[in-house]
């Protein structure tokens, strides 16, 4: 009977995942595993405190985002829009679309880099020319309430950077003084790579994301209106916030031990980062061939999860933005111009991989862009979340105000900082 009752506490567990943790899941993409790579070779176990300081900024940002879709029914522009200054809302969407582009088309690079790693009689722009179709495919052709499924179980590919782990022999003690008590060093190399890491963790498309797909899940129960779905009751915003939470956490655990493996293994050996594929070639030889190439499935999986999320969501915000049909849930017939929008950041995103542009310039300077974008968004969550008009009694607490605010100050300083240096 013990088994039995586990197993039904482990589905119901599941079960009990939604958004948030697919959303939290999408944020360690291989553009994330690579800036967290990038960091563990180049900074060694120096910036693992990122994974903790920014648990409670994320959870803040992603909960208010999350509130909002599920108070009134409708995502983030559809929001505020009327709240805020035409220009910036446009400017916004803008470089929102951008970013994700460029993103988009570092993890499909990324992928087609770890396929053609293991298998190298595979051509790397025919695998990301094929990684790109099934993208766009899977996104037009699957009704959400699947589609949502294969999200989910995606999410499960990044227990490979955490198995990862246990091929290595690590210094235990090293890595939690450097987790709780660091020494940080200010100079225009550690601040890039904070602002990166925080780009890459507290980014925009997330955050648009979170509250289109928590309209998304309304909408799966049944609530076709705006009217059926505003408003929330005390179980769903315990669930959200439960969802939510967890996401973020699991997020950052996948961050943390992605720096300490990479860290332990390729810190001082010369080896360049320029892709998450790269760490995971330069893991084989230090920790052993199975650790390279979990690292390498791991990439797949979580580019197969994040790459629908940042073109869907900068199709979310564009739609929201013209007053243009919107959702997953929709047919390609009734929501054309959701679907052209999904398509055109996709194929953007590809050509970046044939441009000739450094993989990792391109990550890192995307990762920069969304560190200079996020401090808009979250201002246009603070918007929305304060505003008794839009959010009723479920306005922003105290404590997500002053985590909001918390992550613009960290995003900005940094990158000022970066600036003066």
């Amino acid at each position: 009977m013990a088994p039995m009752r586990a197993i039904h506490a482990l589905k119901k567990f599941w079960q009990r995942l939604g958004p948030g943790f697919i959303t939290g899941s999408s944020d360690d993409d291989p553009s994330g595993v690579a800036t967290y790579a990038a960091s563990g070779a180049a900074f060694g176990f120096g910036l693992l405190w990122m994974s903790w300081v920014t648990i409670p900024l994320m959870i803040a940002v992603q909960e208010m985002s999350a509130r909002v879709g599920l108070v009134t029914g409708r995502g983030l522009i559809a929001s505020v829009k009327n709240k805020i200054p035409v220009p910036l809302v446009h400017l916004s969407v803008l470089l929102l679309f951008f970013a994700n582009s460029i993103n988009i088309g570092a993890d499909i690079g990324a992928m087609a880099d770890a396929i053609t790693m293991l298998d190298g009689r595979l051509r790397f722009g025919a695998v990301a020319i094929a990684l790109t179709i099934c993208c766009a495919l899977l996104q037009v052709f699957v009704r959400y309430k699947f589609y949502v499924r294969y999200l989910k179980w995606l999410t499960l590919s990044l227990l490979s950077y955490i198995a990862v782990s246990f091929y290595i022999e690590l210094p235990v003690r090293e890595i939690l003084f450097e987790t709780f008590l660091p020494a940080i060093t200010f100079n225009r190399d550690t601040m890039l790579m904070i602002t990166a890491i925080l780009g890459t963790t507290i980014s925009p498309y997330l955050l648009f994301w979170q509250a289109s797909e928590e309209v998304e899940e309304e909408v799966a129960l049944g609530r076709q209106t705006v009217a059926q779905r505003r408003g929330v009751t005390k179980h769903e915003m315990a669930d959200m916030r439960f969802d939510v939470s967890f996401g973020m956490i699991f997020s950052n655990v996948v961050m943390f031990f992605i720096i300490m493996t990479t860290a332990a293994t390729l810190f001082g050996s010369g080896v360049v980062i320029n892709t998450a594929a790269d760490a995971a070639r330069a893991l084989q030889p230090l920790a052993g061939e199975y650790a390279g190439v979990l690292f390498a499935l791991g990439i797949i999986g979580v580019g197969l999860l994040a790459v629908p999320i940042l073109a869907g969501s900068a199709s979310y915000a564009v739609c929201e933005l013209f007053g243009w049909k919107s959702g997953l849930y929709r047919g390609w017939r009734s929501a054309p111009e959701f679907y052209a929008v999904i398509a055109i950041g996709t194929l953007l995103g590809l050509c970046v991989n044939f441009f000739g542009v450094s993989p990792m310039k391109a990550l890192l300077w995307t990762a920069v862009l969304n560190g200079c974008v996020a401090p808009f968004t979250i201002m246009l969550l603070l918007i929305a979340g304060n505003d008794k008009k839009i959010m009723g009694i479920q306005v922003n607490s105290a404590i997500s105000n002053i985590g909001g605010v918390l992550a613009c100050v960290l995003l900005v300083g940094s990158i000022l900082l970066y600036a003066l240096l």
